[in-house]
């Protein structure tokens, strides 16, 4: 079974809660929003420490070392396709100034035998976790969810107008 880990950096500013996360790169992913952002996270094999894989992997997604702190579980959860998602949280104040995500290789346009290299991740953002719920990906709303809870957000407030920071 696939598994993966990820870390959800929250901070408390004027108008509610925001959180990071990020863009993934690439032709597909070009001009989608809505269901298409994550908290940064990778796949980690068996042996390895959930949390420190995806302190490994919120390096290579956002190009500096996750904050220091006290980590907290936010959970698990099973993906449609079977891989199972641990996600870490942590209130901090991070600065996205120097966001650079690492790079992957594929085939562009498909099928013309030409190689470019796109970055893993285009964007990184704060963005209102109402918002939140409804950029990430299906299968990390529970993580949103169970932040709002923890946080005494109201997720049913609609979301506001603006994206702060966005990379």
């Amino acid at each position: 079974m696939k598994q993966s880990a990820g870390i959800l950096l929250y901070r408390q500013v004027a108008t509610g809660v925001e959180v990071l996360l990020v863009h993934p790169g690439g032709p597909f992913w070009a001009n989608k929003d809505i269901g298409s952002w994550s908290m940064p996270k990778g796949e980690f094999e068996a042996g390895e420490e959930p949390l420190a894989a995806a302190r490994r992997e919120f390096e290579e997604e956002i190009g500096s070392p996750p904050p220091n702190g006290s980590y907290a579980a936010l959970g698990e959860v099973k993906q449609a396709g079977g891989k199972v998602v641990h996600a870490f949280v942590l209130e901090s104040d991070f600065n996205l100034e120097r966001f650079h995500s690492n790079m992957f290789e594929m085939e562009w346009p498909p099928k013309s035998s030409h190689k470019q290299e796109f970055p893993e991740n285009d964007k990184a953002a704060w963005t209102p976790l109402s918002t939140a719920k409804h950029k990430v990906v299906k299968g990390q709303v529970p993580f949103i969810e169970e932040l709002a809870r923890r946080t005494g957000h109201d997720l049913n407030e609609p979301p506001p107008s603006a994206q702060s920071s966005l990379f």
